[in-house]
């Protein structure tokens, strides 16, 4: 048999007036980190449209909530929507103080667009900002490789790879362009730099050596 219950210790009080602190509890306003959170999620289940949304929703509550920009310069450069994508990486640079790898992807964006001047341009503004930063250095290299600049383009890779690296993507950007004979001769110096290098190895025999 169950006894019966404790004695209410509240019985008897009489509820709080009107206007009191007790009936203004509401439910916290949403943040912006939520709603990136949200949009993560969507970008993960392939909800873009969903996850570009929500990546607004968080810049409508922090206009530099620098995880928001970043992520939505990225989805829409995805999406191929490019003057959006652009608004939003300066956008991001702004928020983050002139953010090198800001202008890496600014630049990147702009050369998929066809915009290669201005992608130079940034890229070298990236480079101004943090002279060792790799992505400028990198990504402004394989730009200048695939436009046959190739003798800058190993100047930017050196500055922040080591040879063997240079060479293999020198080589890679040869063969995406169907350059197989120059492919084959960067490869070749890539594993003598490097005789370890398996995928300069891989690289070189699938080109048919």
């Amino acid at each position: 048999m169950l006894g019966g219950c404790a004695k209410d210790q509240h019985q008897g009080t009489e509820a709080p007036p009107p206007g009191t602190a007790f009936e203004q509890i509401k439910d916290p306003p949403i943040a912006a980190e939520t709603h990136f959170a949200a949009g993560q999620l969507a970008e993960s289940r392939g909800g873009f449209d969903d996850a570009i949304r929500q990546y607004r929703l968080a810049l409508l509550l922090d206009k530099n909530h620098v995880p928001s920009l970043y992520r939505l310069g990225c989805t829409y450069a995805q999406l191929k929507r490019y003057p959006e994508a652009v608004e939003t990486w300066n956008r991001y640079i702004k928020a983050t103080d002139g953010s090198p790898d800001g202008y890496s992807d600014l630049a990147f964006t702009q050369e998929l667009a066809g915009d290669p001047a201005a992608a130079e341009m940034n890229y070298k503004n990236g480079i101004a900002r943090d002279p060792r930063n790799e992505a400028c250095r990198v990504n402004y290299g394989l730009m200048l490789a695939r436009h046959g600049r190739i003798g800058e383009a190993t100047i930017e890779l050196q500055a922040v790879l080591p040879p063997a690296q240079v060479h293999y993507n020198l080589a890679n950007v040869h063969e995406l362009q169907h350059r197989n004979d120059l492919a084959k001769v960067e490869y070749r110096k890539a594993i003598a730099l490097d005789p370890k290098f398996a995928d300069a190895r891989t690289k070189l025999a699938s080109l048919g050596e």
